[in-house]
């Protein structure tokens, strides 16, 4: 794979999870409140998930430093393999807020908080981007 077809591929997937952080909270924000009582526990447990993002993150520095490193070598392409992973699984980590919020649409979270829990997942979502010493 060369480098251009993995860059793209990063792209594609930061798109992908961005659909995928936005889209059921906008979905979910629609329907009718379950259970009225749950919205500042779901709230509370949304802001809690966004500090499970530390440990992927320092994997995902990690793995961008292995693949600066790589970068024109033999081992190149196992480098831009692993550092998608890696970038995958934190990406599926740093979504569990807006999840959260989708979540609280459905048990009377205010609109406010979901945003701010979507926020939240956006901003980690920033940290993951492939900064350009690679390109």
């Amino acid at each position: 794979m060369t480098r251009a077809a993995a860059l793209r591929q990063l792209a594609r997937d930061g798109w992908l999870h961005t659909l995928l952080m936005v889209l059921p909270v906008l979905v979910l924000g629609r329907t009718s409140v379950v259970f009225a009582d749950w919205g500042l526990p779901l709230f509370a447990a949304g802001l809690v998930s966004l500090f499970f993002s530390l440990r992927a993150f320092t994997r995902f520095k990690h793995a961008l430093i292995a693949t600066e490193q790589a970068l024109n070598g033999p081992v190149e392409d196992d480098a831009w393999n692993d550092l998608r992973r890696v970038r995958r699984h934190g990406l599926l980590i740093a979504s569990l807020p807006a999840w959260f919020g989708a979540a609280g649409a459905l048990f009377g979270m205010e609109p406010v908080a979901r945003l701010l829990l979507v926020f939240g997942s956006l901003v980690l979502l920033v940290l993951y981007r492939i900064p350009r010493q690679l390109h």
